[in-house]
């Protein structure tokens, strides 16, 4: 008796509690949509900053100056590391991909599989040496050599004082050219955001 007692008060409180908690919402939106809830860098700045780089990127003398050496000719490009150095967590590897998406796009250069990727697509070349027809399988040493390597930085300022914070960001992209280390594009772009709580 004092056992089912004590489960019927454990029950009803179960249920007052869940009945006391909020509801939560959740709403569909396009992902075009500009959505800003915690002032931290999101998906929105990412593209933002990969468009804004990229524009600078291929519309600086370097390409043209590539081009008209080589006959007209596109660079291939392999993007590498871009280092988060900012104050927050930033997952660099969606940038990135934005970054590699606008190179696609764009059309004017083009572009290799940097990385884990590359180590994956090799993985898959040598299982085809054992377990494809000769025919089909693919032949080592074919792959597309980068003439340029893009690398940068994600930095932060935070500047606040008491209910008020701004968060200031930073990214630096550097293009070098592979075989002689000369770098031949630098560019940035800056976000600055006001938050009051």
């Amino acid at each position: 008796m004092k056992k089912s007692f004590a489960l019927l008060i454990l029950a009803s409180l179960v249920m007052q509690l869940n009945s006391c908690s909020p509801k939560r919402e959740v709403t569909r939106i396009n992902t075009d949509q500009q959505v800003d809830l915690s002032g931290r860098w999101n998906d929105t700045d990412s593209k933002m900053v990969a468009g804004a780089l990229m524009d600078q990127v291929l519309n600086a003398r370097w390409l043209e100056d590539y081009k008209q050496k080589h006959n007209g000719e596109r660079p291939i490009l392999i993007v590498g590391l871009v280092r988060n150095k900012s104050h927050e967590h930033i997952n660099a590897e969606t940038f990135i991909k934005d970054i590699e998406k606008s190179i696609i796009q764009d059309g004017s250069a083009r572009l290799v599989q940097a990385g884990s990727q590359r180590e994956a697509l090799r993985r898959e070349r040598a299982d085809q040496q054992d377990f494809a027809s000769s025919q089909t399988a693919k032949q080592w040493g074919l792959e597309l050599g980068a003439d340029f390597m893009m690398q940068g930085n994600i930095n932060s300022i935070v500047d606040a004082y008491r209910n008020e914070k701004v968060v200031y960001y930073q990214v630096n992209l550097e293009l070098s050219h592979l075989e002689t280390n000369e770098i031949v594009w630098i560019g940035d772009k800056k976000i600055k955001k006001f938050i009051e709580n």
